[in-house]
């Protein structure tokens, strides 16, 4: 029996087509087998026409599906903390955030609270959403712009697809030291660990396939340093990806002390995420946000007035 106020998280679905298992029909829908097992065991609910049913039960044209989805718990040693958050959009079913710089999107060793996740995990319990946090998109800690946050695992399942397959598309602005040739590149170089380092990565053979497009939007010169600014879009999501990349060009990004780049100008590497583009998860419109340039970058672009 489904309470009236459930807070659990809940889709609904409309049959229209004779003879074919609940099971396969939710799968059609990219309810995954991992998700249907923790509908069954771990506190969820499958209806029909308002009648609980197991998977195997057979649909008819004109059915009704309510799947309501276990409740989640937060991960273990994530504290929930109040702060503030950016928020660039909201529904039922997905955050976008823009995140500032000098700010973690996770806990790590280095950052253990006040991140991104701290803050949505407070969120979350103060209106009463059942879920834990699942970051889609995540940036570093010294990168801005924009972070986009699943409210619940199937969401995140399904806007993960989405990155994997290359649909969920993330648009870039840096600076990077001395004057950036050719306009435009595509760089196809796989990243690895660099040995003896938990954190740096480099370009190397036996690594990750990683994917970088770089258009060049500017060239100038402040205190006879020279610098350009770029644009990017990732096709590929490897850990410090761009950074990589871009000193691997020979034009690390400035403010990037970790790989190369001068702090003269900025005090963290100047790289921000301007915009993403995808599909709703569960409408399937297109969707595109922007987030402006801080003010740290815009601040450099200012001197070449």
């Amino acid at each position: 029996m489904i309470k009236v106020n459930d807070m659990r998280f809940h889709l609904s679905f409309n049959v229209t087509e004779d003879g074919i298992k609940l099971r396969d029909f939710l799968g059609a829908q990219q309810i995954s087998k991992r998700t249907l097992t923790a509908v069954k065991y771990n506190g969820g609910t499958l209806l029909v026409n308002g009648i609980e049913r197991d998977v195997r039960h057979i649909l008819n044209s004109s059915d009704r599906i309510d799947v309501y989805f276990p409740p989640e718990e937060t991960s273990d040693g994530l504290e929930a903390e109040e702060g503030d958050l950016a928020l660039v959009f909201e529904d039922d079913f997905l955050l976008i955030l823009d995140k500032p710089a000098h700010q973690s999107t996770m806990p790590s060793f280095n950052h253990r609270s006040r991140t991104i996740a701290n803050f949505v995990a407070r969120k979350f319990i103060s209106e009463k959403i059942p879920s834990t946090v699942h970051i889609v998109t995540r940036l570093d800690h010294n990168t801005s712009g924009l972070v986009c946050i699943a409210k619940n695992r199937h969401i995140h399942h399904l806007l993960g697809n989405q990155v994997s397959n290359g649909t969920f598309k993330r648009g870039y602005a840096a600076i990077v030291e001395g004057h950036f040739f050719p306009d435009y590149i595509m760089i196809n170089e796989a990243i690895g660990r660099k040995d003896g380092s938990i954190i740096e990565r480099i370009v190397r053979s036996d690594g990750q396939k990683a994917c970088t497009e770089v258009h060049v939007t500017d060239r100038f010169v402040i205190n006879r340093q020279k610098l350009t600014k770029i644009e990017l879009k990732l096709h590929t999501g490897r850990t410090h990806q761009i950074r990589v990349h871009m000193k691997w060009t020979g034009h690390p990004i400035h403010g990037d002390d970790l790989y190369g780049g001068s702090q003269s100008l900025i005090s963290r590497q100047a790289l921000h995420c301007e915009s993403l583009q995808f599909k709703h998860p569960i409408t399937n419109k297109s969707l595109t946000f922007t987030a402006p340039l801080p003010l740290d970058m815009k601040r450099i672009l200012s001197h070449n007035q």
